[in-house]
């Protein structure tokens, strides 16, 4: 069974002003040291942020279960320092002044050049790898992903607020990441030679600094022999995090396993798929990943669904996708929540929602 795993970013926010805030060098630390159940914690590149790093899994249950348990453990540190931690793709009010980098030397050198940018960056998403068995494998995967990512997207769609204001979009930090040099979908790729005649071609610019600077929504990670897909936003609750990550095992198990051939997507459809998906979320029109045909959310989910089936069924994951789908269609993404939740009591709300679903 192909392992799996997630890297997950969370904003400290401040119960006192709602803002993101960098905390204190003692309870960063504090942060910083936390584990539970296998998961880490690592800084992020806001000193506002902190990220877990999942162990390997296999299976369902007891990714879920492990989710779940750090985010417990991870909401009781910040309550204990007297602070709060969220999962969303935005914090829906950021401060007037430039956002306090992380003090690493990679980050430092990020900043130095592009600093309008990167004190910006107020932005959380959810990693997911995925096992492969070689790059050649991966290179298969990635040109096969890059029609589901906008898909994603939608699904994942949980930042609609910046700035203290709705921007119109379900997914505003995949429309925030297009001011980065190398971002969105990944290109189609000959084979693994062009992957790397690529890969070397940016990192011998003068704007890309390493491979972890090349922010595609899916890439061949560099310290894992994983596919890394990173286009959907930090989901507010752990059930949606492992419904997307069981969704991406299962397109990489297709991709790798028997999918009919099919035309590679224009470049410029899918840049235009994705800008609908963060717009939209799940509501409005869609492109059908398939086809290229407009469609609806739902018949685009259920194009997902047909594409996926038989590895849901080799992983025993059918019924765990059927109902995390219907349920995103019922209840909303992140984006619908958040902004059910505003309507209902402003940005106290929101925030207390969101930080509620990681306490639970």
């Amino acid at each position: 069974m192909r392992t799996f795993g997630m890297e997950e970013e969370f904003f400290i926010i401040s119960p006192l002003t709602g803002l993101p805030c960098a905390p204190p060098a003692s309870a960063r630390a504090e942060l910083l040291a936390l584990t539970a159940g296998g998961t880490t914690t690592v800084g992020e590149f806001l000193a506002c942020q902190v990220e877990s790093n999942s162990p390997v899994f296999t299976d369902r249950t007891e990714a879920l279960a492990t989710v779940r348990n750090y985010r417990k453990a991870l909401s009781q540190t910040t309550i204990d320092l007297g602070l709060r931690v969220v999962a969303l793709g935005t914090p829906p009010r950021i401060p007037d002044a430039p956002a306090v980098v992380s003090s690493t030397d990679r980050y430092r050198a990020i900043t130095s050049l592009c600093e309008g940018i990167a004190t910006d960056h107020y932005l959380s998403g959810l990693h997911v790898h995925a096992g492969i068995e070689d790059q050649e494998s991966g290179v298969i995967a990635l040109n096969e992903l890059r029609r589901w990512l906008p898909v994603l997207t939608a699904c994942g769609s949980n930042s609609p607020y910046w700035r203290g204001s709705d921007s119109g979009f379900a997914s505003w930090r995949n429309i925030h990441y297009r001011r980065w040099a190398i971002q969105g979908i990944p290109p189609h790729f000959i084979d693994l030679p062009d992957y790397q005649r690529r890969m070397q071609f940016m990192l011998d610019s003068d704007v890309v600094l390493d491979s972890g600077h090349i922010s595609w929504g899916a890439r061949l990670s560099t310290n894992y022999p994983t596919v890394e897909v990173r286009i959907a936003d930090a989901q507010m609750s752990a059930s949606n995090a492992v419904l997307l990550a069981l969704i991406v095992r299962s397109l990489v198990d297709t991709s790798l396993n028997g999918a009919p051939p099919a035309v590679p997507p224009l470049s410029d459809s899918l840049d235009l798929a994705q800008w609908q998906a963060a717009k939209f979320g799940l509501h409005g029109n869609h492109f059908d990943p398939l086809d290229g045909r407009k469609t609806s959310a739902f018949n685009m989910l259920r194009s997902l669904m047909d594409y996926i089936q038989h590895a849901l069924k080799q992983n025993g994951d059918s019924d765990y996708v059927s109902e995390g789908l219907t349920r995103l269609i019922r209840q909303g993404t992140g984006a619908d929540i958040q902004r059910n939740r505003f309507h209902l009591g402003g940005f106290n709300a929101v925030l207390d929602e969101a930080a509620a679903v990681i306490a639970n």
